[in-house]
């Protein structure tokens, strides 16, 4: 059966969704290759850039260039709510048949969006890029791949190896994603749980151009555990096993002691030090089962507070605006009644 997709007569609409923090620098070379890559492929197109409360001087960037381009649309953000909600935010407001995720940072070359389209077009609904190769010190590369190794090994999904969010989705991909109503979001767990099909093109991620990297590794690790408690039960399975075998210690070690006392008293540890390593060695123990409760426990709190996951100040050439013929009206945020009305069935895409 032929699945390839035939692109309407007014051929097809591309959304790119690009999240931005200090990227200043960078978006106009963004803007630029992404413009040339769309009229290449000869479709129609929109450029979502979501400053996340990005420190530079992005907004007046991404403010000039809304300015002379109406197909650039820029989506404000109160404060640096992270990338995965801005992404987020920009795939709530595309309007196109798919949307293309992007880093701001231009470590997601534009250029490869051509191969994801050709892949699309063979009738794939997601197409990921896959990071063969990553410019980045030694022993950053070996953590990323140890990283997605043990993701996937204990993921109840099975999440693509080193595929981080840059990805072309199509558009009943983005709705699914768009209706799921959790606030921590792991984008590309979320997309290989919404299963589709779905295919990967290889491709070597460069350094950034600008600056330096907004990761650190205790950032690094903290998303690494976020990612593990939305799509993971390993960790509370293993507070299982760890509880089994310390009472199976304990037991044999209990065996151990009455057979000594019962057989060479003088060979049976005495004083204090055993039992203060005993008790250090249960305590730790203890500690760590707390500690993985305490991350699920802080999990579900997060969701069940039902925050929204971000709140935008404003939005520069709403698409709906640009589309009518109102582009200065776009230029405001949204009222109060409307904002009132996409949180309800957005969840956070207005204040």
């Amino acid at each position: 059966m032929d699945n390839r997709r035939t692109p309407d007569a007014e051929r097809a609409r591309i959304s790119a969704v690009i999240a931005c923090y200090r990227d200043a620098p960078a978006v106009p070379i963004m803007h630029e290759r992404l413009t040339a890559v769309f009229r290449s492929l000869g479709v129609d197109y929109e450029i979502i850039f979501v400053n996340d409360g990005s420190p530079d001087n992005a907004r007046e960037v991404l403010a000039e260039l809304a300015k002379a381009d109406p197909r650039v649309v820029v989506i404000n953000h109160t404060r640096a709510f992270g990338s995965q909600n801005a992404f987020t935010s920009g795939l709530r407001l595309a309007t196109g048949d798919a949307a293309v995720l992007l880093d701001g940072d231009l470590q997601d070359p534009p250029e490869l969006i051509a191969e994801f389209y050709k892949r699309w077009i063979e009738g794939y609904d997601v197409v990921y890029g896959k990071r063969v190769e990553r410019d980045a010190p030694r022993v950053m590369r070996f953590a990323y791949k140890a990283f997605y190794r043990v993701f996937r090994k204990f993921s109840y999904v099975q999440v693509p190896l080193d595929a981080g969010d840059f990805s072309l989705l199509d558009r009943r991909v983005v709705n699914v994603l768009n209706d799921l109503p959790e606030t921590n979001r792991f984008l590309r767990g979320l997309r290989a749980w919404a299963g589709f099909k779905q295919i990967g093109v290889p491709y070597r991620r460069p350094e950034r151009m600008f600056g330096t990297t907004t990761n650190s590794l205790v950032k690094n690790l903290g998303w690494a555990r976020r990612a593990i408690i939305s799509f993971s039960y390993a960790p509370l399975d293993a507070i299982m096993w760890l509880a089994l075998a310390t009472v199976t210690v304990s037991f044999l070690g209990a065996v151990a002691q009455i057979l000594l006392r019962i057989f060479d008293p003088s060979s049976v540890s005495r004083g204090i030090t055993t039992i203060i390593v005993v008790v250090l060695f249960i305590g730790g123990i203890q500690l760590l089962c707390l500690a993985i409760i305490g991350s699920y426990l802080a999990h579900i709190y997060e969701e069940v507070k039902r925050r929204p996951s971000y709140v935008v100040e404003s939005v520069l050439n709403r698409p709906g605006d640009v589309e009518t013929g109102a582009p200065e009206a776009a230029q405001e945020p949204p009222s109060e009644s409307e904002a009132k009305a996409e949180s309800a069935t957005a969840r956070g895409v207005s204040p």
